[in-house]
């Protein structure tokens, strides 16, 4: 394969994910437990033997900056394999990214020194597995200018994507940004084809085309709305429908741009068969892995009149955890979590190092990292009470409790620090 760069767009804010993105990028929203958004695109891009990378960072991006260099700096640069990270340098002028297609263009200088044939452009803030060795070699061989990846979402969602209509070739025929009311597929009424946002350009075309967009005073300088658009009728512009790459059949591709689409992609992985495969050996998910002790469950006291059981049911619990005489059910426990005595949580996504109090209730839920939740308090039972709380309700209800809304934030125990049970 000839020399391809890869480029990462993990500059977002992610308004719709607030609280989750008030310290933190988009990409850098815990994911699955262990992982990091943004560790999907990589992965895919090792995996699919794409070992030159630049990531574009510019939001709250210390702690996306941290995880990389923590977990991705495997990669040999005498073999001329690298993930670098380029935050705003206003080398051209003085404004930050004024949209993804402005974000490339100020960058134009380090990725021409790059030389490459073909230039793959990626979100950082998205969850799939693609193969994208088979999307370059398919715009290779119809010699497109662009090829866009593309999968189909509900009609109903259609507004939060670029909406694509293209032939029975895949030539793309039409491209609208986020419309109000987008057109159903021609065979799948109740479905439209959605641009992933992601990208495969010729170089030279590339740099071609955010030159000309540079230069438009009314251009939002966005590849979705003003350049793509630009592109149809003029040039080759042809798309690339995904198939996943456990089944080759079904499509699992989820932008998880809201609390609510957030939440459902990490309740996708409880499932008995998930959609989403993290356990397949020939296509692993890479991350930055901490050394951490198994998760612990203690107390089996099924006998009494109170019985204090440490179960977990359909859930991901991750290394770290200690599940002390509390109910844990379809739910994510990231690293360190600890769950107290007669305590239940059900439905919910626990970051790293929470600490659920006894005779805590927790119920749909998101709850950020290092929260104590205190004895007694229950979460996800009465929303008009959580809102008087000022934690966060989504549109359908998960309540999302931020690192900063009040609750004790004080050193654990002695016990939970030597990984002791919950003693009485």
């Amino acid at each position: 394969m000839k020399r391809i760069l890869a480029l990462i767009l993990a500059g977002g804010k992610g308004v719709r994910l607030d609280p989750l993105t008030r310290d933190r990028a988009k990409p850098a929203v815990p994911f699955g437990g262990v992982y990091r958004i943004i560790d999907f695109t990589l992965s895919n891009c090792i995996n699919s033997s794409l070992r030159q990378m630049l990531v574009l960072t510019q939001y709250k991006a210390a702690s996306l900056d941290r995880h990389i260099n923590l977990g991705w700096r495997f990669l040999c640069r005498e073999l001329d394999e690298f993930i670098d990270i380029l935050p705003p340098q206003q080398r051209i002028d003085e404004h930050w990214y004024r949209g993804t297609a402005d974000a490339v263009y100020q960058n134009i200088y380090n990725i021409e020194r790059y030389g490459p044939d073909y230039i793959v452009i990626l979100s950082g803030d998205h969850i799939y597995k693609m193969d994208y060795s088979e999307l370059i070699r398919e715009h290779i061989h119809a010699e497109a200018d662009v090829t866009i990846g593309c999968s189909p979402v509900p009609l109903a969602e259609g507004d939060q994507f670029g909406i694509m209509h293209i032939d029975s070739q895949h030539r793309v025929l039409e491209f609208k940004e986020k419309p109000q009311h987008p057109d159903p597929m021609p065979d799948d009424q109740a479905r439209c084809l959605a641009s992933m946002g992601i990208y495969v350009f010729n170089a030279e075309f590339l740099y071609d085309q955010l030159i000309h967009d540079a230069g438009q005073s009314d251009s939002q300088h966005d590849f979705g709305k003003n350049v793509i658009p630009s592109l149809i009728g003029s040039h080759s512009v042809r798309a690339f429908p995904f198939r996943d790459k456990n089944s080759g059949r079904s499509r699992y591709w989820r932008d998880v741009g809201t609390l609510d689409a957030y939440y459902e992609a990490n309740m996708d992985l409880v499932a008995v068969h998930p959609e989403l495969n993290l356990y397949d050996q020939s296509w692993p998910i890479r991350t930055y892995q901490p050394q951490s002790p198994p998760p612990k469950f203690v107390f089996a006291d099924s006998g009494t009149q109170n019985p204090r059981l440490g179960q977990a049911l359909d859930s991901l619990v991750c290394s770290g955890c200690i599940v002390s005489g509390g109910q844990v059910r379809r739910s994510v426990l990231a690293p360190n979590v600890r769950v107290n005595s007669w305590a239940n949580v059900e439905d919910s996504i626990l970051f790293d190092g929470v600490n659920i109090g006894r005779h805590a209730k927790i119920r749909r839920a998101i709850i950020d990292k290092g929260v104590s939740v205190p004895e007694g308090m229950e979460i996800g039972y009465d929303l008009d009470l959580d809102r008087s709380r000022n934690f966060t309700v989504s549109d359908s209800g998960i309540v999302v409790i931020a690192k900063t809304d009040g609750f004790d934030m004080a050193e654990p125990s002695d016990a939970w620090r030597s990984g002791y049970s919950d003693r009485e």
